[in-house]
């Protein structure tokens, strides 16, 4: 039971780590404290379907996952 969820963590952290790499940076830092506009608002909308919604959205999903799991490890141990 253990090296089953000891596997699952280890698989869950690295798909995290690849989908933290994978996503570009917002490059919004100086802009956003002077309180300039940003200049992709207008496509906002159709935000979700782009690939990098989806590599947020996996990297929730295995965030979610990485927490649960080190926290069944701390119980079955």
């Amino acid at each position: 039971m253990v090296i089953a969820v000891s596997i699952v963590l280890i698989i869950a952290a690295l798909f995290m780590i690849v989908t933290v790499l994978l996503q570009s940076s917002e490059e919004g830092g100086i802009s956003a404290i002077s309180g300039q506009s940003s200049s992709n608002s207008y496509f906002s909308k159709s935000k979700a379907k782009t690939f990098e919604a989806k590599l947020a959205l996996g990297t929730k999903i295995a965030a979610v996952i990485f927490v649960v799991l080190s926290l069944v490890m701390l119980v079955i141990k």
